[in-house]
């Protein structure tokens, strides 16, 4: 039997409206956990005075976060329904964990938001949904989730469909194609099959609106890029990049050029799980060996191309982006460490071209003095060595931007233009 396609799903939302639980719930009904291992963490949760924490205690895996009942880091577990094999990254809700938020969401194909029937929309709420879009999240569920709290109110679940389609117009999101489902995760209502309590609801209940998401289309029609995450040498085999093909194909005997060197070479060798291979597409981790090719002319964070199509190498870059948790203000001159792709380079950022507007994108102020969180921006930035950064409209894999400062993500973007080195 052929692998069934592979989805990334994220799920995000405020702190406290069930995210974790609404993930074990999903993991449980799908079949991913056993009772036993179920039976176990019931029993933890009670012991802890926590009792109805259980299904959230499948993921917060670690100990700190089982008593203070908030999700710290990004946990990764595996799925399938019947037509897809699911890997689930639980992101926190949490203010200072956004940064997580942020690395789990910008490898998602797909979301699903969780909101609170007796809350509604929120702070993160926001946030979350803002990012999702920003950082490239193509296709959104809405899960309404508490709605045993508020009785199973129809009434209840309308007003907050109103605020979340309010919210997610605003963003660029077309609601028409967002599923918003009423769900109970901790009594398990309308997860896996149709809830009675819920007969008003006529929509599909979570787990087949999982199933009827799409599969991301492998952007193979691209050029080639493969950012490189480590270099090793190899005895026998010589200088091996490794990194995971992030667009086009990967085929034996062509001629690649790794930038910013500009260093190129016929494609000797692709590995991957230690199996050798002929070829290799979007998503795939590959070792390879390129002839003529060592040590020196390669480091993590360069870009690996075709040679007819080499990888941009920027002097300079323009980039929309998000203030979201600076602690003053950002002004220009400003130097923080910015992530792109596997690269870390501190960019000094030359201009505040304007001020948008997040949810129409028009101009707010152009060339303001600084940006405070909460902003969104166009800027322009030098980086302080050349980095291979290419344009959302060409590339939207490789042009995704945090930047860091102090310990923590501070903003997070893309890059929408580029002055070529």
């Amino acid at each position: 039997m052929a692998d069934k396609p592979h989805i990334n799903l994220v799920v995000i939302g405020h702190v406290d409206h069930g995210k974790s639980t609404t993930v074990g719930r999903i993991l449980f009904d799908s079949g991913a956990i056993d009772e036993q291992t179920m039976k176990k963490l019931k029993e933890k949760a009670a012991e802890l005075g926590k009792s109805g924490f259980e299904f959230a205690y499948v993921m917060d895996t670690v100990k700190e976060e089982r008593e203070r009942g908030v999700t710290i880091d990004l946990t990764y577990k595996k799925f399938d329904t019947d037509k897809y094999n699911f890997t689930i990254i639980d992101a926190p809700g949490h203010k200072d964990f956004i940064k997580n938020m942020i690395t789990g969401t910008s490898q998602a194909d797909a979301a699903v938001l969780v909101v609170a029937a007796n809350d509604s929309v929120n702070e993160q709420t926001r946030e979350h949904a803002f990012l999702a879009k920003t950082l490239g999240v193509q296709q959104l569920i809405v899960a309404v989730n508490k709605m045993d709290i508020v009785n199973y109110d129809q009434a209840k679940f309308d007003a907050v469909t109103a605020d979340v389609k309010k919210l997610l117009t605003g963003y660029g999101w077309k609601v028409d194609d967002v599923p918003i489902v009423p769900i109970a995760s901790l009594p398990g209502d309308n997860i896996l099959k149709k809830s009675e309590q819920m007969s008003w609801y006529k929509g599909e209940p979570l787990l087949t609106s999982l199933n009827a998401l799409k599969a991301p289309e492998l952007p193979t029609n691209l050029p080639l890029r493969m950012p490189v995450q480590d270099v090793y040498t190899i005895t026998g085999i010589g200088t091996v990049p490794v990194g995971r093909i992030e667009t086009g194909v990967m085929k034996l005997g062509s001629n690649l050029v790794v930038m910013p060197s500009g260093k190129s070479g016929e494609l000797k060798t692709i590995e991957m799980h230690h199996e050798q291979m002929k070829l290799a597409n979007p998503g795939d981790n590959v070792g390879i060996s390129i002839r003529g090719i060592g040590k020196t002319d390669m480091k993590r964070g360069d870009m690996i191309g075709d040679v007819s199509n080499a990888p941009s190498v920027a002097k300079e870059f323009t980039a929309q982006i998000m203030v979201m948790n600076h602690p003053s203000v950002l002004t220009i001159g400003y130097s923080p460490v910015f992530h792109i792709n596997t690269a870390q380079v501190s960019c000094r950022v030359t201009e505040i071209v304007r001020k948008i507007d997040p949810r129409t994108g028009e101009t707010m102020e152009k060339n303001p003095d600084m940006l405070r969180n909460g902003d969104f921006a166009e800027i322009k930035c030098i980086p302080n060595r050349p980095v291979c950064i290419e344009k959302a409209a060409d590339f939207p894999q490789l042009s995704r931007i945090a930047i860091r400062d102090m310990g923590k993500t501070v903003a997070a973007g893309k890059c929408i233009d580029v002055v070529k080195a």
